[in-house]
């Protein structure tokens, strides 16, 4: 049966997705390439597509080619046989419903308003960092903060602001789901870290040229597609995906840190290979919101498995240690490599902290943007309540605030919410391990015969595929059998100290 409606519906959306892939595209420049002084125009830029969006988002039209489609579905459901596939539809619609009521609601002048505060805000955090002054930072950072709440009471009086601000990055997350998962690991991380012996710590270097060839060695071990995949440098490392056949990644080189631009690799190469893998058929990829990633937790759990399944592995020091040596790394043995890469002490960098402490940091930065937008905390008040709380949980305090929290983006972008999806990667990628090995082997066996593409398989058929067919916790419990648990992750951390010390 013809499908005119849906076919209409898809046709907007295509041209929809073409505009925020231009957005997309400007953001990678604005990150990459972008000199200093284009970042005026490129506000302007960036204001104007978010008004067309999300005038595109909200219109009656919009409305009126779901309401069709919608209409169209029901017509032809009893008389398919393809009841999967109306299901996807119905998902697909059920979607496309939500996110246009939460553009609806919204003031266009907010809009607006957000776009060039987030512009603005990202230009005045690069000035901050460098000058090391949160003060420069401060209105701006406060302008977003307030645009932001206002935001999140136009969207909804479902969830608290807080909660609707995370929404689009964790669906149907609550405030007690998330201390449920959280507070297990607040309660034993810190005595985790009180419990290893300062390791030794391995000083060597590489220079950037050679970080870059083991970086891009990283990527060929990996099987990257250099038709698919290009890799830029950024001030903070991320993934973008520009359009379906566009993946970009970025990294930074790190003086005095020989693995860090490394490490960032493997790990936008986890956000990469997760895009690659999404849902491709004609009716959800690339517009549709069933080919989009189920959640930025999942996101997160595929990035930090490369990074920390993979990369800091025995087995993979074993197997790329020559590259390094000739890369001219200084260290005598893989097992040194091993240990420089997971190398276990509490730091002030979250880009650069290993496993144990990672958590931590998260943790801090969730309860200071809670408080923020929840329990009125000034922001003029960050840098001391940031402060305090990496003694209290690390143990080590900043001595500036670049080093403290001027140190990531995300604020800068208004993009409260965001901050729980890195530990819930962590959580999620630690239980869908342990399911990987029972399914197709010791990880370490796949890795020492270089059976990426193995890994990758699975990948793609048990988590990769799923889209936004379902939300993160539905997808855990599909792929495991069981609801996502901090334990998987605990016993993982116990584990390595009792290996590493």
């Amino acid at each position: 049966m013809a499908e005119i409606q849906w076919n209409k519906l898809g046709a907007y959306l295509k041209e929809t997705q073409i505009l925020g892939s231009i957005q997309n595209t400007l953001y990678w420049d604005q990150n990459t390439g972008m000199p200093k002084k284009g970042a005026s125009w490129r506000s302007e830029q960036l204001t104007y597509i978010a008004k067309i969006l999300h005038r595109r988002n909200s219109s009656e039209e919009f409305y009126n080619l779901i309401q069709s489609a919608k209409n169209e579905l029901l017509d032809t459901e009893q008389n398919s046989n393809n009841q999967l596939f109306i299901k996807d539809k119905e998902r697909n619609i059920n979607l496309l419903i939500k996110e246009f009521n939460r553009a609806k609601n919204l003031d266009p002048k907010l809009v607006e308003s957000l776009a060039k505060a987030k512009s603005k805000g990202y230009e005045s955090w690069q000035e901050a960092k460098k000058k090391s002054d949160f003060k420069v930072f401060l209105p701006f950072f406060e302008e977003l903060v307030k645009l932001r709440i206002e935001e999140a009471k136009q969207i909804s009086d479902q969830y608290l602001p807080w909660e609707t601000l995370a929404q689009p990055f964790e669906p149907e997350i609550t405030l007690k789901w998330l201390n449920k998962m959280f507070q297990p690991l607040k309660d034993t991380l810190p005595e985790l870290i009180k419990g290893i012996s300062k390791s030794k710590k391995y000083h060597w270097d590489l220079s950037p040229a050679s970080q870059q060839i083991l970086c891009s060695k990283l990527l060929d071990e990996f099987g990257r597609d250099k038709d698919l995949v290009v890799v830029g440098k950024s001030p903070h490392p991320f993934s973008i995906t520009l359009g379906p056949n566009d993946y970009r990644i970025t990294t930074r080189i790190v003086e005095g840190e020989p693995l860090s631009s490394f490490l960032a690799t493997a790990h936008e190469w986890g956000h990469s290979i997760y895009e690659q893998g999404l849902p491709s058929q004609s009716h959800q990829w690339f517009a549709w919101p069933l080919g989009q990633a189920t959640s930025m937790g999942i996101h997160e759990s595929q990035s930090l498995f490369w990074e920390n399944r993979i990369v800091k592995s025995k087995s993979f020091s074993k197997r790329f240690f020559k590259k390094f040596v000739s890369a001219g790394c200084t260290l005598n043995n893989y097992f040194e490599l091993w240990k420089s890469i997971n190398h276990l002490e509490a730091g002030l960098n979250r880009v650069e902290a290993d496993e144990l402490t990672y958590g931590l940091h998260i943790l801090v930065r969730t309860e200071l943007e809670i408080d923020l937008i929840e329990g009125g905390l000034p922001a003029e008040d960050i840098p001391e309540a940031w402060n305090k709380r990496y003694g209290e949980l690390l143990g080590i305090k900043p001595s500036n605030d670049s080093e403290g929290c001027l140190q990531d983006v995300h604020w800068s972008e208004g993009a409260f919410g965001y901050f729980p999806s890195y530990l819930l990667g962590h959580l999620i990628s630690a239980q869908i391990s342990s399911q990987m090995e029972r399914d197709i082997g010791s990880t370490d066996d796949l890795i020492q015969n270089g059976e990426y593409q193995k890994i990758i398989f699975w990948l793609r058929n048990n988590v990769h595929k799923y889209g936004r067919s379902v939300n993160s916790m539905e997808l855990v419990r599909a792929v495991t059998n069981e609801e996502l648990t901090p334990n998987y992750f605990i016993n993982h951390l116990k584990s390595k100290i009792n290996d590493f010390c």
